[in-house]
């Protein structure tokens, strides 16, 4: 199994289609769940992927358009229900706090777990921290206030040399903080250097999630360096003229974002329903950034990959 993964619940736009279920994505790190964005149906969806309302903890909104917020009464009415345990905290606006914790509080009075929210802005910050990863907001250009997610695995512990580790005696109560990057020191007074005592740990990766956005080359700055992109791509080239004025983006301007980040992979959502399918998303993605995907109602992706 991944240790690190999205799943794609749902990839359209905000008016409602027979072919994709509004925005929402399921982050799993290590068998942690995090929500990203909680479009309508998203307690259904949850279920379709046979993921556990048990794990999710947190869940991360980016703007406030109801086809990215509004299933959160159901998701939450459903997790008490379930007898959810715990805390769940949901990272959003103050204007979206306010609005959802009166919702909740009328039709879920009877919690199992602790309803938290943590209030977030448009900026550049770290909003959430654990021991081996981070979540840092950074602003996007819609219309109204929104932010983009970035999920950053924190560095990762060396391994153990196990035929040097014996061959100087390296006591276990200091082999943690060998893995760590320590030193050893003989009680001759010694220094054995760590990289005789391990070998590399594997490389931390990072997850970006783009939500609605114009294009703004910002954005590139903002998640540069990340493995794996999610941006919305709207539109594709034959509707070119309403991307920016409603706030949203093309394929191809998603491939550009991706391009100059540096990032190893592209995946692209939020489909116009005007479209009955994603070829030409993806031909104008692909042309300019070659490892694009189509995000898809199912779809799980190993960022390691």
């Amino acid at each position: 199994m991944a240790d690190f993964k999205v799943n794609i619940l749902g990839c359209g736009s905000a008016t409602p289609s027979l072919r994709h279920m509004p925005s929402c994505q399921v982050v799993d790190h290590r068998d942690r769940l995090m929500m990203v964005d909680c479009g309508e149906g998203a307690q259904l969806a949850m279920r379709r992927m046979r993921l556990k309302y048990s794990r999710l903890n947190h869940i991360f909104i980016s703007h406030l358009h109801g086809d990215h917020c509004l299933g959160l009464p159901g998701l939450l009415s459903t997790m008490a229900l379930h007898a959810t345990e715990g805390s769940v905290t949901v990272h959003t606006f103050a204007e979206g706090a306010e609005l959802f914790s009166r919702i909740i509080d009328f039709f879920c009075r009877e919690r199992t777990y602790e309803l938290k929210f943590n209030i977030i802005r448009p900026e550049r910050a770290v909003i959430y921290e654990d021991k081996s990863l981070t979540v840092e907001t950074f602003p996007l250009y819609h219309r109204v206030p929104c932010v983009g997610y970035i999920f950053r695995e924190k560095p990762k512990l060396r391994h153990i040399n196990r035929e040097m580790i014996d061959f100087y005696n390296v006591p276990i109560v200091r082999r943690h903080a060998i893995k760590e990057g320590a030193d050893y020191t003989l009680p001759d007074g010694t220094v054995v250097a760590n990289h005789r005592l391990t070998t590399p740990a594997e490389p931390s990766l990072s997850y970006a999630y783009c939500s609605d956005t114009a294009y703004n080359p910002l954005v590139a700055e903002a998640v540069k360096g990340v493995d794996v992109i999610y941006h919305e791509a709207t539109y594709a080239h034959d509707q070119e003229a309403k991307a920016r004025p409603r706030g949203h983006s093309t394929a191809a301007e998603a491939a550009r974002i991706a391009l100059d980040a540096g990032a190893k992979k592209l995946i692209i959502g939020h489909y116009s329903k005007s479209y009955n399918d994603e070829t030409m998303h993806l031909d104008d993605a692909r042309s300019i950034f070659p490892q694009t995907i189509a995000a898809n109602e199912g779809l799980s992706i190993d960022i390691s990959e």
